[in-house]
């Protein structure tokens, strides 16, 4: 079983940034691709960007230019120049391992964590 655990979500104003991160247990980070989601009130979760094991990193188009998502030691995704309508609950997801491809579908996901929420004042 993989567990996955985020952190790093809170109150912001329109404007700031945030940083979230998201690691997964043991030897599952290294082998297994990440992604972040989200999930707005009354709205469908939403692909925000992804990370395979190797590397490679995909942004949704609703937040490129704003959004990076990096991999060190976990997964982080930067939020830049945030908004009222990136108000959502932000999930990170793993699936694996050693998979090439990556999905923007939330079913392809395995493992998610329990998420956390970020809320954008204006």
């Amino acid at each position: 079983q993989v567990q996955v655990v985020e952190s790093g979500g809170g109150l912001v104003q329109a404007g700031d940034s945030l940083t979230l991160a998201c690691g997964a247990s043991g030897s599952a980070f290294r082998s297994y691709n990440m992604a972040w989601f989200r999930q707005a009130p009354g709205k469908d979760r939403e692909f925000v960007a992804a990370s395979n094991w190797a590397g490679d990193t995909y942004v949704a188009d609703s937040v490129k230019g704003r959004f990076t998502i990096s991999r060190t030691d976990a997964v982080y995704l930067q939020m830049n120049s945030l908004k009222p309508e990136d108000t959502a609950i932000y999930y990170c997801a793993a699936r694996g391992p050693y998979l090439a491809a990556t999905s923007t579908l939330a079913d392809a996901y395995n493992y998610w964590g329990q998420g956390t929420r970020v809320t954008v004042s204006s």
